[in-house]
């Protein structure tokens, strides 16, 4: 008998964990999640790394090395990265290789700080792509105006990118452009499309808690808790319109991958809402749902597989954006906040985690 989350992927969606720590890949967590829960890839951002170094002591012998190489606080954090995210994907190299690199993936983010400035974004992803030296590595960028050219000029390079931070779905068709005018690209030039992979990641639940707030305010309450699944669908209908068509085509007969969306995000904000809605409402083939490790063993325990509920309530989520309008919600100005949001609270992270870097290194120097 399957198990809920092996009936997910039996449906063509692939399971990643939102988080990575050394404990994680050195203790052997990820070889039992691939194993028990059918996790098949990696996410990290720089929250997540600020609660893995801040934490513990997993850390401490290497900062002890690095005390006498460098005073930059970012080269040192980029250095405990790579090092965690090679050891991952050292790690999930079994799963890339059996799916014929379709799966298998691990993510490090560029510096959140480079968000608006498209060169240095593009600099540091071919960068870290070189330090970490891994196929199956996703460089992260995130897919403001900026970032789009970057996001096309890593994959005409054949980088292979995981793009972030994505709320609207308008922004999701730039970054789908910038992805097949990318591959366009990589073949003209005579490269192999074929080793270049991408994941589009959808946020979800950060739409709900924002639009909540605003029909909050509104006194609506009838539509609060829909909008992040109905723009999700839309984002999924767009997708099978974009990878699909004589266009794609072409690239496929190069040997070029879809780029799969990734559903963001998908833990619930709000205690009232079902705790594994993001994941049972968002089931279908060429996906990833990247979750926290609470979701998944939720939804091990409870989760409801009824089908690809990806493919339920398309028109519905057309009206409810109408819907909204007339309620007075302004769904451009929602996604809009909820990309600088996104940036303002990755820049802070790091920052925590820049300051959680240079205190423990001080406290070990001094020891």
């Amino acid at each position: 008998m399957k198990s809920r989350l092996q009936e997910l992927t039996a449906r063509g969606q692939s399971i990643w964990i939102d988080n990575l720590s050394r404990d994680l890949v050195h203790a052997g967590g990820l070889q039992r999640l691939i194993a028990e829960a059918s996790v098949t890839g990696v996410t990290s951002n720089p929250t997540i790394f600020q609660k893995a170094i801040s934490q513990g002591e997993d850390y401490d012998d290497q900062l002890r090395e690095l005390v006498g190489q460098t005073d930059d606080m970012r080269e040192i954090f980029f250095k405990l990265a790579e090092d965690d995210v090679r050891d991952a994907c050292d790690v999930l190299r079994l799963v890339w290789d059996r799916t014929g690199g379709a799966d298998g993936y691990v993510s490090i983010e560029v510096d959140p700080w480079l968000a608006y400035e498209t060169e240095k974004t593009f600099e540091q992803a071919i960068e870290l792509h070189e330090a970490v030296d891994r196929p199956n590595l996703f460089v992260k960028i995130p897919a403001t105006v900026a970032g789009l050219p970057a996001i096309e000029d890593c994959i005409a390079k054949g980088r292979s990118i995981n793009i972030t931070l994505i709320f609207s779905l308008a922004r999701y068709a730039a970054v789908a452009e910038a992805y097949l005018r990318g591959l366009e690209r990589l073949v003209a030039s005579g490269g192999d499309a074929a080793k270049v992979a991408s994941v589009a990641s959808f946020f979800v639940s950060r739409v709900d808690t924002e639009t909540d707030r605003r029909l909050e305010e509104l006194g609506n309450t009838q539509l609060q808790g829909k909008l992040g699944i109905a723009n999700a669908r839309l984002a999924y209908r767009h997708f099978q319109e974009t990878f699909s068509g004589s266009r794609w085509e072409a690239l496929a007969g190069k040997g070029a991958s879809k780029q799969k969306p990734l559903w963001a995000s998908t833990s619930t904000k709000n205690p009232a809402y079902r705790d594994v809605m993001y994941v049972e409402e968002l089931i279908g083939p060429d996906t990833v749902n990247t979750m926290p490790p609470e979701t998944i063993e939720a939804f091990q325990d409870h989760g409801d597989v009824r089908g690809d509920t990806l493919l339920e309530g398309v028109d519905e989520a057309k009206r409810l954006l109408e819907q909204l309008r007339e309620a007075g919600v302004d769904y451009d100005e929602v996604v809009e906040t909820l990309e600088v949001e996104g940036v303002r609270k990755f820049t802070a992270s790091f920052d925590e985690l820049i300051d959680d870097i240079r205190a423990k290194r001080g406290a070990l120097a001094a020891a």
